[in-house]
């Protein structure tokens, strides 16, 4: 097919990663951080609600413990930070809109999860769940930055 003078043809990179073609690396980079967004904001999204919207004595009773040595208002500040954590994994990469927002929440994350393991290492409490969220926030961060920067 010819182009007419001064068109530009466009060409496609295959992502393929064992082939041998054409390895588009930030491509894979881009659907690793999609990936890991998306299941550290339904983890965190689901806690951070439950902690808005159920009062403390139900939490208690659910199984966190923890929450007897905060305040209620406290216990829904964590909710709201995790669950504001949570869209901004995923709203500013969806929408295009301020994207450096995405991996500068997955660092906001990795505070709370630090918090939270502190708090549960005092309390003698297992915390090998706050160390998953933290490594998978910790690869979101870096990731976002690679693609956002």
């Amino acid at each position: 097919m010819r182009r007419a003078p001064g068109e530009q043809q466009l060409t496609l990179q295959p992502f393929v990663v064992h082939i041998g073609c054409h390895y588009n690396e930030r491509f894979a980079v881009l659907i690793a951080l999609w990936i890991i967004n998306g299941l550290l904001a339904l983890a965190f999204l689901m806690v951070g609600i439950t902690k808005l919207v159920r009062p403390r004595e139900a939490l208690s009773a659910s199984g966190m413990g923890w929450v007897e040595d905060f305040s209620g208002g406290t216990v829904r500040a964590i909710g709201a930070l995790e669950a504001l954590g949570a869209l901004g994994l995923i709203l500013p990469l969806l929408t295009g809109i301020a994207p450096v927002l995405s991996p500068i929440s997955a660092v906001g994350l990795v505070l709370v999860m630090i918090g939270a393991i502190i708090v549960h290492s005092r309390r003698k409490e297992p915390f090998v769940p706050q160390i998953g969220l933290l490594v998978l926030a910790i690869a979101s961060a870096v990731l976002g930055y690679l693609v956002v920067l």
